[in-house]
Order: structure tokens, then sequence, then C-alpha cells
């Protein structure tokens, strides 16, 4: 009896209750990180998860950083937030140039630099967009594209608390791309600062985008899920594997393609010498004149 009683003992019952609770937080986790069934995405097994996660920071979403954007976006006069948007994406830039040269893209990484050096000297900062009105357009990359140019697979489709979708490749671009930024090395007091100014910037531009979404989508985790994966491929493939067009033809355009078709059609064979024309009219007889008095 003192033996139960004991360090020992205690800690020899409380083993197999270890040991059961941890087999049914094994079995939870695996009935709950995989999806199964015919409905199920092949490239989403962790779809009960991610549904959990993506409906957690869809309610952080809709009763913190929407009220936030749109004060942020109701008290701070246009033209400034388009300044704090450049500002931002001249910092990004830096991250670009870096994937842009890991990924063997040597224009795009000369003209990324040119931008920042243009941007931040004769934008003030990058507060003005010089380099854009200039011709030279952003060439957006991170570092989950370079991993995919490299070969990495994308791997199962993966939503990331507070950040939202992204894949198994994407979330260690997700971690990369934190060293890229120059904000990080600056004091916890600045860069903390900037992340909260970018974070409602950035949820203010995207104010009509979830408005849409709201109103389009039926299930927005499958339409989020969908669209972002889609639009990954596509980046990674350079635009190369366009969508098909389903434009409907107008009639004139109709016209015009029956205009040629019928252009060269063949013409109806010429009759030969001495057959009549079925097609051409036949030509009266005339008359003969009546005979002349001398005649008679």
């Amino acid at each position: 009896m003192l033996s139960r009683f004991s360090p020992s003992g205690a800690a020899a019952l409380r083993q197999p209750r270890l040991a059961r609770a941890l087999a049914a937080a094994s079995l939870s986790v695996l009935a709950t990180g995989c999806a199964t069934g015919p409905q199920a995405n092949p490239q989403d097994p962790l779809e009960p998860m991610n549904r959990v996660i993506f409906k957690v920071n869809d309610t952080i979403d809709t009763y913190g950083a929407q009220p936030l954007a749109k004060g942020y976006k109701a008290v701070t006069p246009e033209p400034a937030r388009l300044a704090v948007t450049n500002f931002f994406s001249n910092l990004s830039d830096v991250g670009n140039f870096v994937n842009n040269v890991l990924q063997g893209k040597g224009v795009d990484a000369t003209e990324t630099m040119m931008r920042i050096a243009i941007n931040s000297v004769l934008g003030i900062g990058g507060l003005i967009d010089v380099a854009t009105a200039a011709g030279l357009n952003r060439h957006s990359q991170d570092f989950g594209l370079t991993l995919g140019t490299w070969g990495v697979p994308a791997g199962p489709y993966l939503v990331l608390p507070i950040y939202g979708p992204s894949s198994f490749r994407d979330s260690m671009g997700v971690a990369a791309s934190i060293y890229l930024d120059p904000a990080h090395y600056l004091d916890p007091a600045w860069r903390n600062s900037l992340f909260g100014v970018n974070v409602i910037n950035t949820r203010s531009n995207l104010l009509g985008a979830t408005d849409l979404l709201s109103q389009a989508a039926l299930d927005k985790y499958a339409f989020v899920r969908d669209a972002y994966s889609q639009r990954r491929q596509y980046l990674l493939n350079q635009g190369e594997n366009a969508l098909p067009s389903y434009d409907e033809v107008d009639e004139s355009d109709k016209a015009s393609e029956a205009k040629p078709a019928a252009a060269g059609e063949a013409a109806p064979a010429k009759p030969a010498a001495g057959e009549a024309n079925p097609a051409a009219p036949a030509t009266p007889a005339t008359p003969a004149a009546p005979p002349s008095d001398s005649a008679k």
C-alpha cells in the first residue's frame, strides 16, 4: 500500500495514463489530419485541419484585421496610402532581386536592382514609384518560387495560422523571406511598428477582394485553396500555360469567316461548245423581214 504513495509508485501509475492520453491524442490528430472519401482533394490531404485553421484565421480577420483596415482607410488619404504601399514595395524588391538571381534571371535581377536604386534616391526612399513610370516593371519573386524552379515539389496544401494559404514548399519560403526583408535587421521597436503598418495597409488594399469573395464563393475555403494553387502554378510556369478563351464569337466575325468560304467555292462548269446553257435564258428568234415590192 505504501508503495502506491511513494514517488516511484505514483510515477508507475501515471505512465499507463500518460500512454493512453498520448495514444488518444495521436488518433485524434490522425483523424483530423487526413481527408478520405471520394470528394477528397489529393493535393489537400490535411483538409480537416486546414479548415479549422482557415476558420480561425477568418474569424480573426473579420473581427480584428478588417475593422482596423477600414478605420485606417477612412482616416488616411489615398495619396498617403499609396506612398506607404510604394515604400513597402521598394523594401520587398530587395527579396525580389535575390530570388531573381537565385533563379538565374539576369535581366529581371538587373531591372530590379535599378528599381531599388531609382526609387530609393529619386523616389524619396521609395515613397514614389518612379521606376514603374520609367518603364521598369516589378518582377515579383519569392523563395517558394525559387525552390519550385529548382525542382522542389510543392507538397500538400497547408493553411498557416495568421498567414493564410501556403504549402509545404511555400512555408519554407515564408521563413526565408523574413531574412530577406531589410526591416528585419532594424531595432525591435521599429521592426514591429513597420510590420504592423504593412499588415494594416496591405489589408486595406484587399478590402474589395474580400467583399467579392464573400458574395461569389459558396465554399470560401475551397475557392481560396484552388485560386492559390492555380496562381502559384501559373507563376511557376511563368504564364506559359495560358487558360483557354471561351469568349463568344460575334455575328460579324461569323459573317467575315463565311465570306472567304463562299469565295473559295468552285465556279459552275462552263458548258461545252455546241451545248445550250441551261442557266441562260433563251433568246427569242428575230422575225424575217417582209418581201419588198420589187421582189414581187
